[in-house]
């Protein structure tokens, strides 16, 4: 078995080495190049796209070396082999054309979807299927359309992944070749021997293929190349789970295809939160943030190929699958990715957790709301100016604003309701005054502080001032529903106030600023 292993490896790479250069200079001279025009695209010249259909072609001719050596071996049972291996072939054969057609014409996301489901449902009629999955329902044998539903999505989520990390040179190749030999290890030590030589083959067409397409490439995977790739390898975990153990079978492919799983849940997780197609394309991929860090192209892809690789190794600890190590693995996985993420700085999940952080502080918000609404409601009855005041003073003395500004517009005839001494002239037949919380820090200039301007326009349309709500920049999140204050409770101070003016004739002093204030609770 090790000498065709050797065999297959040494004969792939070499035609793959030999037929990518062929493609290459076939495809330039007919045009079939990606020319850079879209933002999204990082390279400058004209490449050609059609780098899979040398992988294929190297793959086939080796899947036929191996034919024939399976016929001429009988403990191999050549039958069983043969018929396993057209299984995989035959849909494999069709995402492949979909992807030369993709490279060529260009494909709708829904066609590519609908040609890969058919593909992996061959797979499922071939055998090829998830029977049960014992984290999530034990060990009872799935309904089958279960199984297919779950089957189809394993193969669309791996054949897409690998198509979404495609964005630098050779980076989509890396990561597979990665994969692939992390899926010929498992072939080693659990079978079955068509997953041996698959895998070994393949890894051997990826390794000759990157001699072109390495920083800087003249050649790319195109769709060709990563639907291929990511359909073979999501088909051969299917064929080599069916024998091993269930940590192998569920845990190591998926630990395996660890960076491009985690960049496609990345980008949908990102455009759904910012409300984006999933299926839109954009430059906020983990390559695209490593480069907005200054890192260069081939750094990027040597740090991508290091992570690729632990997450490679990391799999591997999992063939001798004990409590211990499956909870090592998880446990530097999680604080991995988590570590990483943050130091990509993705804007949505930064926003993630400000909601987060605002869950937490939510009974204070709903002090603050409450605090708001309750000064609404006590307007709406106050008898006098004092006692607007007094309403004013409690409703901002315990929410996170520092002060207050009124500015008043008198009616011709309405009396001045304080002492010339203690309030400020502000205007014609207008006047203010202004109240700061008590212990509030004093900002140092105009710009540390930032102001609300509410119009105090009344229900019967007259204008009463303005009030100007103030507070200090703070790294604390202002902890109120500024709707409350941009709704109703502005008409209703000015209700208030065209009430309570024009009943009163009296002259009320301003507070001392130095003295305590009531608490949240007015009236």
């Amino acid at each position: 078995m090790t000498t065709i292993c050797l065999g297959l490896f040494f004969s792939s790479l070499l035609l793959a080495f030999v037929l990518t250069r062929y493609v290459r200079d076939f495809a330039t001279v007919h045009g079939w190049v990606a020319v850079p025009t879209q933002e999204r695209h990082l390279h400058s010249n004209p490449l050609p796209r059609l780098g899979g259909v040398a992988i294929f072609l190297s793959f086939s001719c080796c899947m036929g070396l191996a034919a024939v050596w399976a016929m001429r071996n009988p403990q191999l049972h050549s039958t069983s082999f043969l018929s396993r291996m057209t299984t995989i072939l035959v849909p494999t054969a069709l995402v492949f054309l979909l992807g030369v057609y993709d490279d060529l014409r260009g494909a709708g996301p829904y066609l590519k979807f609908s040609v890969q489901g058919v593909a992996a449902t061959m797979l499922y009629m071939g055998g090829l299927r998830i029977v049960n999955i014992p984290v999530l329902f034990g060990d009872r044998a799935l309904p089958w359309y279960v199984g297919l539903s779950f089957t189809v999505i394993w193969v669309l989520a791996i054949t897409n992944a690998f198509n979404l990390i495609d964005g630098l040179d050779g980076l989509a190749a890396g990561s597979a070749l990665f994969s692939t030999m992390v899926a010929f290890v498992v072939a080693l030590l659990h079978g079955p021997p068509l997953v041996e030589v698959m895998t070994i083959a393949l890894a051997g067409a990826i390794l000759g293929f990157l001699r072109y397409n390495f920083n800087p490439a003249t050649i790319f995977l195109g769709d060709s190349g990563s639907l291929l790739i990511g359909f073979l390898l999501s088909a051969m975990a299917l064929d080599g789970a069916q024998k091993a153990p269930t940590i192998v079978a569920v845990a190591i492919p998926i630990v395996s295809f660890g960076l491009p799983i985690l960049e496609t849940s990345l980008s949908v997780i990102r455009r759904l939160i910012s409300g984006r197609p999933v299926f839109t394309a954009d430059r906020e991929h983990i390559h695209h943030k490593l480069l907005q860090h200054g890192l260069t192209h081939r750094q990027v892809v040597i740090l991508l190929y290091g992570v690729s690789a632990v997450f490679a190794m990391l799999s591997l600890f999992l063939l001798w699958p004990t409590g211990s190590s499956l909870g090592l693995v998880l446990a530097v996985l999680g604080i991995g990715i988590w570590i990483g993420v943050q130091h990509l700085g993705y804007l949505e999940f930064g926003e993630l957790a400000r909601v987060a952080q605002r869950t937490l502080d939510q009974p204070q918000i709903f002090v603050n709301n409450l605090a708001i609404r309750r000064a609404t409601e006590e307007l709406k009855v106050a008898r006098d100016f004092e006692q607007v005041r007094k309403i004013l003073f409690a409703a901002f003395g315990s929410n996170d604003f520092d002060g207050f500004e009124l500015k008043l517009e008198l009616l011709p005839g309405e009396p001045v309701l304080f002492d010339a001494g203690e309030s400020t002239a502000a205007g014609r037949g207008a006047l203010s005054f202004c109240w700061s919380k008590p212990g509030a820090a004093k900002a140092a200039n105009a710009a540390a502080i930032w102001t609300i301007a509410l119009d105090l326009l009344s229900s019967a349309n007259r204008q009463r001032g303005t009030l100007l709500v103030h507070r200090a920049y703070s790294h604390r999140d202002l902890q109120l529903d500024v709707n409350l204050l941009t709704s109703s409770f502005p008409t209703a101070l000015a209700d208030a106030l065209d009430r309570t003016l024009a009943h009163s004739a009296q002259v009320i002093p301003l507070p001392d600023q130095e003295t305590p204030l009531i608490a949240a609770q007015a009236g």
